[in-house]
């Protein structure tokens, strides 16, 4: 599995952004983290393959959302309301097989790795 993300930029608080993550393979589960100077990568979301359920980060829950399109083989995830402390590098992740759900937020658990995004929420 190969992941491949883009998307990333500079925007001002409030502003949206889709990243977007093409993928090779057919992994069960994709998910994104992100990673800000200084600390720990965070889980952000996640999405299973089938059924098609997702996962949100408290932090990033009502104003985040994951999706797929099949056909294109590429995962999004729709950022709006964006703000200061979105600032990170973001990373999409894949992982092969299922896992309970209390250990999809932790990165280690992940198989496969994008290169990681930018984005930068300032004015």
């Amino acid at each position: 599995v190969q992941l491949q993300a883009s998307g990333g930029g500079l925007v001002q608080p409030g502003d949206s952004l889709r990243l977007s993550c093409v993928v090779s393979g057919r992994p069960y589960i994709m998910g994104w983290f992100r990673q800000a100077p200084g600390k720990e990568r965070e889980f952000v979301s996640a999405l299973t393959s089938t059924p098609s359920l997702t996962y949100y980060g408290e932090s990033v829950k009502g104003r985040f959302t994951i999706s797929r399109d099949r056909a294109s083989n590429t995962v999004f995830l729709q950022m709006n309301s964006l703000k200061a402390e979105d600032t990170a590098v973001y990373y999409c992740a894949a992982r092969d097989n299922r896992i309970i759900t209390s250990m999809m937020k932790r990165a280690e658990v992940y198989d496969y790795w994008g290169q990681g995004t930018l984005v930068t929420v300032s004015s």
